[in-house]
Protein backbone atom coordinates (compact mmCIF):
# COMPACT_ATOMS: atom_id res chain seq x y z
CA UNK A 1 0.00 0.00 0.00
CA UNK A 2 3.00 2.33 0.47
CA UNK A 3 3.42 2.63 -3.28
CA UNK A 4 -0.11 3.96 -3.92
CA UNK A 5 0.12 6.50 -1.11
CA UNK A 6 3.16 8.06 -2.75
CA UNK A 7 1.13 9.33 -5.71
CA UNK A 8 -1.14 11.70 -3.82
CA UNK A 9 -0.85 15.38 -4.66
CA UNK A 10 1.94 16.75 -2.42
CA UNK A 11 0.54 18.80 0.48
CA UNK A 12 3.14 21.48 -0.19
CA UNK A 13 4.45 22.30 -3.64
CA UNK A 14 8.02 21.20 -4.41
CA UNK A 15 10.80 23.45 -5.80
CA UNK A 16 10.95 23.52 -9.61
CA UNK A 17 14.56 22.31 -9.75
CA UNK A 18 13.76 19.30 -7.57
CA UNK A 19 10.76 18.37 -9.71
CA UNK A 20 12.81 18.64 -12.92
CA UNK A 21 15.59 16.50 -11.44
CA UNK A 22 12.97 13.91 -10.45
CA UNK A 23 11.48 14.03 -13.94
CA UNK A 24 14.78 12.98 -15.52
CA UNK A 25 14.79 9.72 -13.56
CA UNK A 26 11.47 8.59 -15.10
CA UNK A 27 12.96 7.60 -18.48
CA UNK A 28 15.48 5.07 -17.14
CA UNK A 29 13.41 2.11 -18.35
CA UNK A 30 12.47 3.69 -21.71
CA UNK A 31 13.96 2.37 -24.97
CA UNK A 32 17.25 3.90 -26.13
CA UNK A 33 15.89 5.60 -29.24
CA UNK A 34 18.80 8.06 -29.29
CA UNK A 35 21.22 5.34 -30.38
CA UNK A 36 19.19 3.58 -33.04
CA UNK A 37 18.08 0.65 -30.87
CA UNK A 38 14.36 1.27 -31.48
CA UNK A 39 12.74 0.33 -34.82
CA UNK A 40 9.43 2.21 -34.55
CA UNK A 41 7.76 5.11 -32.69
CA UNK A 42 10.70 7.56 -32.66
CA UNK A 43 12.30 9.71 -35.38
CA UNK A 44 15.43 11.17 -33.88
CA UNK A 45 18.30 13.18 -35.34
CA UNK A 46 20.46 14.54 -32.55
CA UNK A 47 20.31 16.49 -29.29
CA UNK A 48 20.70 19.89 -30.99
CA UNK A 49 17.76 19.23 -33.25
CA UNK A 50 15.69 17.89 -30.33
CA UNK A 51 16.47 21.07 -28.37
CA UNK A 52 15.51 23.22 -31.39
CA UNK A 53 12.12 21.45 -31.65
CA UNK A 54 11.61 21.82 -27.91
CA UNK A 55 12.26 25.54 -28.10
CA UNK A 56 9.83 26.02 -30.99
CA UNK A 57 7.24 23.94 -29.16
CA UNK A 58 7.56 25.76 -25.84
CA UNK A 59 7.37 29.20 -27.50
CA UNK A 60 3.74 28.39 -28.42
CA UNK A 61 2.89 25.75 -25.80
CA UNK A 62 0.35 28.07 -24.17
CA UNK A 63 -1.40 28.96 -27.44
CA UNK A 64 -4.66 27.13 -28.22
CA UNK A 65 -5.69 25.93 -31.66
CA UNK A 66 -9.35 25.51 -30.70
CA UNK A 67 -10.60 28.63 -32.43
CA UNK A 68 -8.69 29.51 -35.62
CA UNK A 69 -9.88 33.14 -35.42
CA UNK A 70 -8.26 33.82 -32.02
CA UNK A 71 -4.63 32.69 -32.22
CA UNK A 72 -3.91 33.97 -35.72
CA UNK A 73 -0.32 32.72 -35.38
CA UNK A 74 -1.51 29.11 -35.27
CA UNK A 75 -3.79 29.50 -38.29
CA UNK A 76 -0.84 31.00 -40.14
CA UNK A 77 1.38 28.02 -39.20
CA UNK A 78 -1.42 25.71 -40.33
CA UNK A 79 -1.93 27.51 -43.65
CA UNK A 80 1.77 27.40 -44.46
CA UNK A 81 2.16 23.76 -43.38
CA UNK A 82 -0.82 22.66 -45.48
CA UNK A 83 0.32 24.67 -48.50
CA UNK A 84 3.81 23.14 -48.38
CA UNK A 85 2.36 19.65 -47.87
CA UNK A 86 -0.06 20.03 -50.79
CA UNK A 87 2.81 21.10 -53.07
CA UNK A 88 4.92 18.16 -51.96
CA UNK A 89 2.03 15.79 -52.78
CA UNK A 90 1.64 17.36 -56.26
CA UNK A 91 -1.72 18.89 -55.36
CA UNK A 92 -3.49 21.49 -57.47
CA UNK A 93 -4.01 24.98 -55.98
CA UNK A 94 -7.43 23.79 -54.69
CA UNK A 95 -5.95 21.20 -52.33
CA UNK A 96 -6.77 22.17 -48.73
CA UNK A 97 -6.76 20.56 -45.31
CA UNK A 98 -5.99 20.71 -41.61
CA UNK A 99 -3.16 19.93 -39.21
CA UNK A 100 -4.20 17.10 -36.86
CA UNK A 101 -2.79 15.54 -33.70
CA UNK A 102 -1.44 12.43 -35.42
CA UNK A 103 -2.02 9.70 -37.97
CA UNK A 104 -4.96 8.17 -36.13
CA UNK A 105 -6.87 11.45 -36.07
CA UNK A 106 -6.16 11.95 -39.79
CA UNK A 107 -7.48 8.46 -40.60
CA UNK A 108 -10.55 8.79 -38.36
CA UNK A 109 -11.39 12.11 -40.01
CA UNK A 110 -11.32 10.65 -43.52
CA UNK A 111 -13.82 7.94 -42.55
CA UNK A 112 -16.13 10.42 -40.82
CA UNK A 113 -15.90 12.81 -43.79
CA UNK A 114 -16.70 10.22 -46.44
CA UNK A 115 -19.47 8.65 -44.37
CA UNK A 116 -21.18 12.03 -43.96
CA UNK A 117 -20.59 12.97 -47.59
CA UNK A 118 -22.19 9.72 -48.81
CA UNK A 119 -25.07 10.24 -46.40
CA UNK A 120 -25.72 13.75 -47.65
CA UNK A 121 -24.93 13.43 -51.35
CA UNK A 122 -26.11 9.86 -52.06
CA UNK A 123 -28.41 9.09 -49.13
CA UNK A 124 -26.29 6.11 -48.05
CA UNK A 125 -27.58 4.78 -44.71
CA UNK A 126 -25.46 1.60 -44.33
CA UNK A 127 -21.96 2.86 -45.08
CA UNK A 128 -19.11 0.53 -46.06
CA UNK A 129 -15.46 1.11 -46.90
CA UNK A 130 -12.92 -1.05 -48.69
CA UNK A 131 -9.62 -1.61 -46.86
CA UNK A 132 -6.70 -3.81 -47.86
CA UNK A 133 -5.97 -6.31 -45.07
CA UNK A 134 -2.69 -4.43 -44.55
CA UNK A 135 -4.47 -1.14 -43.75
CA UNK A 136 -3.25 0.47 -40.52
CA UNK A 137 -5.25 -0.50 -37.42
CA UNK A 138 -6.47 3.11 -37.12
CA UNK A 139 -8.84 2.37 -40.04
CA UNK A 140 -10.39 -0.55 -38.14
CA UNK A 141 -10.71 1.71 -35.11
CA UNK A 142 -12.52 4.25 -37.32
CA UNK A 143 -14.85 1.52 -38.53
CA UNK A 144 -15.75 0.69 -34.92
CA UNK A 145 -16.08 4.33 -33.82
CA UNK A 146 -18.12 5.57 -36.79
CA UNK A 147 -20.05 2.41 -37.63
CA UNK A 148 -18.71 2.04 -41.16
CA UNK A 149 -18.55 -1.60 -42.22
CA UNK A 150 -15.20 -2.89 -43.51
CA UNK A 151 -14.93 -4.94 -46.67
CA UNK A 152 -11.46 -6.46 -46.84
CA UNK A 153 -9.35 -6.53 -49.97
CA UNK A 154 -7.06 -9.59 -49.88
CA UNK A 155 -3.36 -9.67 -50.81
CA UNK A 156 -1.80 -11.35 -53.83
CA UNK A 157 1.15 -13.76 -53.56
CA UNK A 158 3.59 -10.84 -53.39
CA UNK A 159 1.69 -9.52 -50.31
CA UNK A 160 0.35 -6.60 -52.38
CA UNK A 161 -3.29 -5.49 -52.23
CA UNK A 162 -4.95 -7.56 -54.96
CA UNK A 163 -6.50 -4.95 -57.24
CA UNK A 164 -8.16 -7.67 -59.37
CA UNK A 165 -10.48 -8.31 -56.40
CA UNK A 166 -11.36 -4.64 -55.85
CA UNK A 167 -14.24 -4.07 -58.25
CA UNK A 168 -16.40 -6.88 -56.85
CA UNK A 169 -16.24 -5.21 -53.39
CA UNK A 170 -17.62 -1.88 -54.63
CA UNK A 171 -21.37 -1.34 -54.24
CA UNK A 172 -23.81 1.53 -53.66
CA UNK A 173 -22.94 1.63 -49.95
CA UNK A 174 -19.21 2.11 -50.54
CA UNK A 175 -18.26 5.49 -49.06
CA UNK A 176 -14.50 5.23 -49.73
CA UNK A 177 -11.62 3.03 -50.88
CA UNK A 178 -8.28 3.04 -49.07
CA UNK A 179 -4.77 2.56 -50.38
CA UNK A 180 -1.54 2.92 -48.40
CA UNK A 181 1.77 4.50 -49.41
CA UNK A 182 3.39 2.45 -48.01
CA UNK A 183 1.48 -0.03 -45.85
CA UNK A 184 3.04 -0.61 -42.42
CA UNK A 185 3.66 -4.39 -42.23
CA UNK A 186 5.73 -4.86 -45.41
CA UNK A 187 6.49 -1.35 -46.70
CA UNK A 188 4.65 -1.92 -49.99
CA UNK A 189 3.00 0.95 -51.87
CA UNK A 190 -0.49 -0.23 -52.84
CA UNK A 191 -1.33 -0.04 -56.59
CA UNK A 192 -2.83 3.46 -56.26
CA UNK A 193 -3.08 4.14 -60.02
CA UNK A 194 -5.15 1.00 -60.59
CA UNK A 195 -7.26 1.85 -57.50
CA UNK A 196 -7.75 5.36 -58.90
CA UNK A 197 -9.13 4.12 -62.21
CA UNK A 198 -11.76 2.01 -60.47
CA UNK A 199 -12.56 4.78 -57.98
CA UNK A 200 -13.24 7.22 -60.85
CA UNK A 201 -15.22 4.65 -62.83
CA UNK A 202 -17.55 4.06 -59.86
CA UNK A 203 -17.54 7.61 -58.50
CA UNK A 204 -16.13 6.52 -55.13
CA UNK A 205 -13.59 8.60 -53.15
CA UNK A 206 -10.06 7.19 -52.79
CA UNK A 207 -7.99 8.05 -49.72
CA UNK A 208 -4.26 7.41 -49.65
CA UNK A 209 -2.84 6.70 -46.21
CA UNK A 210 0.65 8.18 -46.50
CA UNK A 211 1.01 8.71 -42.76
CA UNK A 212 4.35 6.90 -42.98
CA UNK A 213 5.40 7.81 -46.51
CA UNK A 214 4.08 11.34 -47.00
CA UNK A 215 7.25 13.14 -45.91
CA UNK A 216 9.84 10.73 -47.24
CA UNK A 217 8.58 9.23 -50.53
CA UNK A 218 8.63 12.66 -52.28
CA UNK A 219 12.27 13.17 -51.29
CA UNK A 220 13.21 9.61 -52.28
CA UNK A 221 11.75 10.43 -55.70
CA UNK A 222 13.69 13.74 -55.87
CA UNK A 223 16.81 11.69 -55.16
CA UNK A 224 16.11 9.56 -58.22
CA UNK A 225 14.38 6.55 -56.63
CA UNK A 226 11.82 5.06 -59.03
CA UNK A 227 8.43 4.83 -57.30
CA UNK A 228 4.90 4.12 -58.53
CA UNK A 229 2.54 7.13 -58.58
CA UNK A 230 0.58 7.38 -55.34
CA UNK A 231 -0.28 11.06 -54.69
CA UNK A 232 -2.56 13.74 -56.22
CA UNK A 233 -1.04 13.02 -59.65
CA UNK A 234 -3.40 10.02 -59.68
CA UNK A 235 -6.72 11.55 -60.79
CA UNK A 236 -8.91 9.30 -58.58
CA UNK A 237 -7.14 10.25 -55.33
CA UNK A 238 -9.44 12.54 -53.30
CA UNK A 239 -7.50 12.84 -50.02
CA UNK A 240 -4.15 12.00 -48.39
CA UNK A 241 -3.06 11.69 -44.76
CA UNK A 242 0.64 12.38 -44.04
CA UNK A 243 2.34 12.54 -40.63
CA UNK A 244 4.71 15.39 -39.91
CA UNK A 245 5.86 13.74 -36.69
CA UNK A 246 7.21 10.72 -38.58
CA UNK A 247 9.59 11.45 -41.44
CA UNK A 248 8.76 15.17 -41.34
CA UNK A 249 10.77 15.09 -38.08
CA UNK A 250 8.30 17.35 -36.27
CA UNK A 251 7.65 17.10 -32.53
CA UNK A 252 5.01 14.53 -31.55
CA UNK A 253 1.42 15.59 -32.13
CA UNK A 254 1.47 16.67 -35.80
CA UNK A 255 -0.10 15.09 -38.86
CA UNK A 256 -2.00 16.44 -41.87
CA UNK A 257 -5.07 15.50 -43.83
CA UNK A 258 -5.56 17.18 -47.18
CA UNK A 259 -8.45 16.93 -49.64
CA UNK A 260 -8.59 17.58 -53.38
CA UNK A 261 -11.02 20.46 -52.79
CA UNK A 262 -13.00 22.33 -50.17
CA UNK A 263 -16.30 20.66 -51.18
CA UNK A 264 -15.02 17.40 -49.69
CA UNK A 265 -13.31 18.96 -46.66
CA UNK A 266 -16.59 20.69 -45.68
CA UNK A 267 -18.03 17.31 -44.70
CA UNK A 268 -15.30 16.96 -42.08
CA UNK A 269 -16.41 20.08 -40.20
CA UNK A 270 -18.71 20.24 -37.20
CA UNK A 271 -21.03 23.18 -36.54
CA UNK A 272 -23.51 23.61 -33.69
CA UNK A 273 -25.52 26.81 -33.85
CA UNK A 274 -27.80 26.57 -30.76
CA UNK A 275 -25.35 26.25 -27.88
CA UNK A 276 -25.88 28.75 -25.04
CA UNK A 277 -22.11 29.28 -25.14
CA UNK A 278 -22.38 30.67 -28.66
CA UNK A 279 -22.32 29.37 -32.23
CA UNK A 280 -19.59 26.72 -32.39
CA UNK A 281 -17.56 25.44 -35.36
CA UNK A 282 -14.71 22.91 -35.32
CA UNK A 283 -12.67 21.59 -38.25
CA UNK A 284 -11.34 18.32 -36.81
CA UNK A 285 -11.74 15.86 -33.90
CA UNK A 286 -9.94 17.69 -31.12
CA UNK A 287 -11.10 20.93 -29.52
CA UNK A 288 -8.05 22.37 -27.84
CA UNK A 289 -4.84 21.73 -29.75
CA UNK A 290 -1.52 22.72 -28.13
CA UNK A 291 -0.02 25.51 -30.23
CA UNK A 292 3.42 24.01 -29.68
CA UNK A 293 2.63 21.16 -32.06
CA UNK A 294 1.90 23.61 -34.91
CA UNK A 295 4.95 25.76 -34.16
CA UNK A 296 7.36 22.82 -33.95
CA UNK A 297 6.01 21.30 -37.18
CA UNK A 298 6.37 24.61 -39.02
CA UNK A 299 9.86 25.07 -37.55
CA UNK A 300 10.91 21.55 -38.59
CA UNK A 301 9.82 22.14 -42.20
CA UNK A 302 11.55 25.53 -42.38
CA UNK A 303 14.76 24.26 -40.79
CA UNK A 304 15.01 21.09 -42.89
CA UNK A 305 13.92 22.46 -46.25
CA UNK A 306 14.07 20.26 -49.36
CA UNK A 307 17.83 19.87 -48.99
CA UNK A 308 17.64 18.60 -45.40
CA UNK A 309 14.80 16.19 -46.12
CA UNK A 310 16.57 14.90 -49.24
CA UNK A 311 19.69 14.20 -47.21
CA UNK A 312 17.69 12.34 -44.54
CA UNK A 313 15.90 10.34 -47.26
CA UNK A 314 19.24 9.47 -48.89
CA UNK A 315 20.67 8.12 -45.64
CA UNK A 316 17.41 6.32 -44.79
CA UNK A 317 17.27 4.52 -48.13
CA UNK A 318 20.96 3.65 -47.95
CA UNK A 319 20.20 1.97 -44.61
CA UNK A 320 17.07 0.32 -46.07
CA UNK A 321 18.98 -1.08 -49.08
CA UNK A 322 21.76 -2.34 -46.84
CA UNK A 323 19.29 -4.06 -44.53
CA UNK A 324 17.29 -5.61 -47.35
CA UNK A 325 20.45 -6.96 -48.98
CA UNK A 326 21.91 -8.10 -45.62
CA UNK A 327 18.78 -10.05 -44.67
CA UNK A 328 18.79 -11.70 -48.11
CA UNK A 329 22.32 -12.93 -47.43
CA UNK A 330 21.43 -14.68 -44.16
CA UNK A 331 20.52 -18.32 -44.93
CA UNK A 332 16.92 -19.11 -43.97
CA UNK A 333 15.63 -15.52 -43.94
CA UNK A 334 13.64 -13.68 -46.60
CA UNK A 335 12.32 -10.14 -47.00
CA UNK A 336 8.51 -10.11 -47.27
CA UNK A 337 6.83 -8.93 -50.46
CA UNK A 338 8.26 -6.07 -52.50
CA UNK A 339 8.94 -3.18 -50.11
CA UNK A 340 9.57 0.27 -51.58
CA UNK A 341 11.05 1.48 -48.30
CA UNK A 342 11.53 2.87 -45.77
CA UNK A 343 9.85 -0.08 -43.95
CA UNK A 344 10.25 -3.80 -44.33
CA UNK A 345 9.25 -7.08 -42.76
CA UNK A 346 11.22 -10.31 -42.85
CA UNK A 347 10.53 -13.91 -41.98
CA UNK A 348 12.04 -17.39 -42.02
CA UNK A 349 11.85 -20.03 -44.76
CA UNK A 350 13.83 -22.49 -42.66
CA UNK A 351 11.52 -24.75 -40.59
CA UNK A 352 14.27 -24.99 -37.95
CA UNK A 353 14.42 -21.22 -37.51
CA UNK A 354 11.44 -19.76 -35.65
CA UNK A 355 11.41 -16.06 -36.51
CA UNK A 356 9.85 -15.10 -33.17
CA UNK A 357 12.70 -16.92 -31.38
CA UNK A 358 15.11 -14.87 -33.51
CA UNK A 359 13.27 -11.77 -32.26
CA UNK A 360 13.79 -12.92 -28.67
CA UNK A 361 17.52 -13.27 -29.30
CA UNK A 362 17.63 -9.77 -30.80
CA UNK A 363 15.80 -8.49 -27.70
CA UNK A 364 18.53 -9.89 -25.46
CA UNK A 365 21.10 -8.04 -27.59
CA UNK A 366 19.29 -4.78 -26.82
CA UNK A 367 17.29 -4.22 -30.02
CA UNK A 368 13.59 -3.31 -29.80
CA UNK A 369 11.77 -4.90 -32.74
CA UNK A 370 8.07 -5.32 -33.51
CA UNK A 371 6.50 -8.67 -34.43
CA UNK A 372 4.32 -9.35 -37.49
CA UNK A 373 1.72 -12.07 -38.06
CA UNK A 374 0.05 -13.56 -41.17
CA UNK A 375 2.82 -14.35 -42.13
CA UNK A 376 5.03 -14.45 -39.01
CA UNK A 377 7.87 -11.98 -39.10
CA UNK A 378 9.91 -9.19 -37.63
CA UNK A 379 9.60 -5.55 -38.64
CA UNK A 380 11.83 -2.54 -39.20
CA UNK A 381 10.83 1.09 -39.59
CA UNK A 382 14.12 2.47 -40.84
CA UNK A 383 15.38 6.02 -40.26
CA UNK A 384 18.56 7.85 -41.28
CA UNK A 385 19.92 7.24 -37.79
CA UNK A 386 19.88 3.48 -38.39
CA UNK A 387 22.61 3.78 -41.02
CA UNK A 388 25.14 4.05 -38.18
CA UNK A 389 24.00 0.81 -36.51
CA UNK A 390 23.11 -1.29 -39.58
CA UNK A 391 26.30 -3.37 -39.58
CA UNK A 392 25.88 -4.14 -35.87
CA UNK A 393 22.21 -5.04 -36.40
CA UNK A 394 22.95 -7.43 -39.28
CA UNK A 395 25.84 -9.01 -37.35
CA UNK A 396 23.55 -9.63 -34.36
CA UNK A 397 20.79 -10.92 -36.63
CA UNK A 398 23.11 -13.48 -38.25
CA UNK A 399 24.20 -14.63 -34.76
CA UNK A 400 20.60 -14.82 -33.54
CA UNK A 401 19.58 -17.01 -36.48
CA UNK A 402 22.53 -19.35 -35.81
CA UNK A 403 21.59 -19.59 -32.10
CA UNK A 404 17.97 -20.44 -32.90
CA UNK A 405 18.97 -23.00 -35.52
CA UNK A 406 21.27 -24.67 -32.98
CA UNK A 407 18.56 -24.56 -30.27
CA UNK A 408 15.16 -25.24 -31.89
CA UNK A 409 13.64 -25.57 -28.38
CA UNK A 410 13.84 -21.76 -28.10
CA UNK A 411 10.69 -21.65 -30.25
CA UNK A 412 8.78 -23.12 -27.28
CA UNK A 413 10.08 -20.59 -24.73
CA UNK A 414 9.52 -16.97 -23.77
CA UNK A 415 7.84 -14.60 -26.14
CA UNK A 416 8.37 -16.87 -29.18
CA UNK A 417 5.83 -19.32 -27.74
CA UNK A 418 3.54 -16.46 -26.83
CA UNK A 419 3.58 -14.79 -30.25
CA UNK A 420 3.35 -18.13 -32.03
CA UNK A 421 0.23 -19.03 -30.08
CA UNK A 422 -1.29 -15.55 -30.48
CA UNK A 423 -0.72 -15.63 -34.23
CA UNK A 424 -1.86 -19.18 -34.94
CA UNK A 425 -4.68 -20.06 -32.56
CA UNK A 426 -7.89 -20.03 -34.65
CA UNK A 427 -10.19 -18.70 -31.91
CA UNK A 428 -9.64 -14.99 -32.71
CA UNK A 429 -12.52 -13.76 -30.54
CA UNK A 430 -10.96 -15.49 -27.58
CA UNK A 431 -7.57 -13.93 -28.28
CA UNK A 432 -9.26 -10.52 -28.47
CA UNK A 433 -11.04 -10.97 -25.14
CA UNK A 434 -7.92 -12.18 -23.35
CA UNK A 435 -5.79 -9.35 -24.70
CA UNK A 436 -8.46 -6.84 -23.67
CA UNK A 437 -8.46 -8.32 -20.18
CA UNK A 438 -4.66 -7.98 -19.89
CA UNK A 439 -4.52 -4.54 -21.47
CA UNK A 440 -7.31 -3.22 -19.25
CA UNK A 441 -5.34 -4.48 -16.27
CA UNK A 442 -2.70 -1.82 -16.99
CA UNK A 443 -5.34 0.85 -16.40
CA UNK A 444 -6.77 -0.38 -13.12
CA UNK A 445 -6.69 2.13 -10.25
CA UNK A 446 -3.09 2.81 -9.33
CA UNK A 447 -1.90 1.45 -12.68
CA UNK A 448 0.01 -1.79 -13.27
CA UNK A 449 2.82 -2.95 -15.49
CA UNK A 450 1.87 -5.26 -18.33
CA UNK A 451 4.52 -7.91 -17.92
CA UNK A 452 4.71 -9.69 -21.24
CA UNK A 453 6.64 -12.71 -20.04
CA UNK A 454 7.24 -14.63 -16.87
CA UNK A 455 10.42 -13.51 -15.13
CA UNK A 456 11.45 -17.13 -14.65
CA UNK A 457 11.77 -17.51 -18.43
CA UNK A 458 9.80 -20.72 -17.95
CA UNK A 459 7.83 -20.13 -21.13
CA UNK A 460 4.48 -21.72 -21.80
CA UNK A 461 5.19 -25.09 -20.25
CA UNK A 462 6.41 -24.08 -16.82
CA UNK A 463 3.49 -22.26 -15.25
CA UNK A 464 3.82 -18.52 -15.79
CA UNK A 465 3.03 -15.80 -13.28
CA UNK A 466 -0.64 -14.79 -13.46
CA UNK A 467 -0.87 -11.38 -15.09
CA UNK A 468 1.81 -12.02 -17.70
CA UNK A 469 1.14 -12.52 -21.37
CA UNK A 470 2.62 -16.00 -20.93
CA UNK A 471 -0.07 -16.85 -18.39
CA UNK A 472 -2.70 -15.63 -20.81
CA UNK A 473 -1.30 -17.81 -23.57
CA UNK A 474 -1.18 -20.82 -21.26
CA UNK A 475 -4.89 -20.33 -20.59
CA UNK A 476 -5.53 -19.91 -24.30
CA UNK A 477 -3.53 -23.02 -25.11
CA UNK A 478 -5.46 -25.05 -22.54
CA UNK A 479 -8.80 -23.75 -23.85
CA UNK A 480 -7.73 -24.48 -27.42
CA UNK A 481 -6.78 -28.06 -26.55
CA UNK A 482 -10.17 -28.70 -24.86
CA UNK A 483 -11.93 -27.11 -27.83
CA UNK A 484 -10.10 -29.40 -30.26
CA UNK A 485 -10.83 -32.49 -28.13
CA UNK A 486 -14.53 -31.56 -28.03
CA UNK A 487 -14.64 -31.15 -31.79
CA UNK A 488 -12.95 -34.52 -32.34
CA UNK A 489 -15.35 -36.17 -29.88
Amino acid sequence: GVHEMAHKLPARGRPAAEVLADLKTFSSADPDYRHGRLWSLAYYQDEDYAAFLGEAYSAFAGANGLNPTVFKSLKRFENEIIEATAALLHGTPEVCGVVTSGGTESCLLAVKTYRDRARQVRGVSRPEMILPVTAHVAWFKASEYFDVKVRLLPLDKHLRADVTQLERLINRNTVMILGSAPEYPHGTIDPIEAFGELALKHGVPLHVDACVGGFILPFMAMNGRKLPLWDYRVPGVTSISADLHKYGYAAKGASTITYRNLDILKHQMFVYQDWPGGVFASPALLGTRPGGAYAAAWAAMQHMGKSGYRDLARRTIKAFDRMRKGIGQIPGLYVMGEPSGPLLGYGSIDPDVNIYAVGDQMDTKGWQINRLQNPDGLHAMITAQHLEVMDAYLYDLRESVATVKAHPELAQAGSAATYGMMAHIPLRGMVKNRVLEMFAGMYKAGGAQMDLHAASGSGVAGGAHPGTLDALVERLAALYVTWKQRRQA
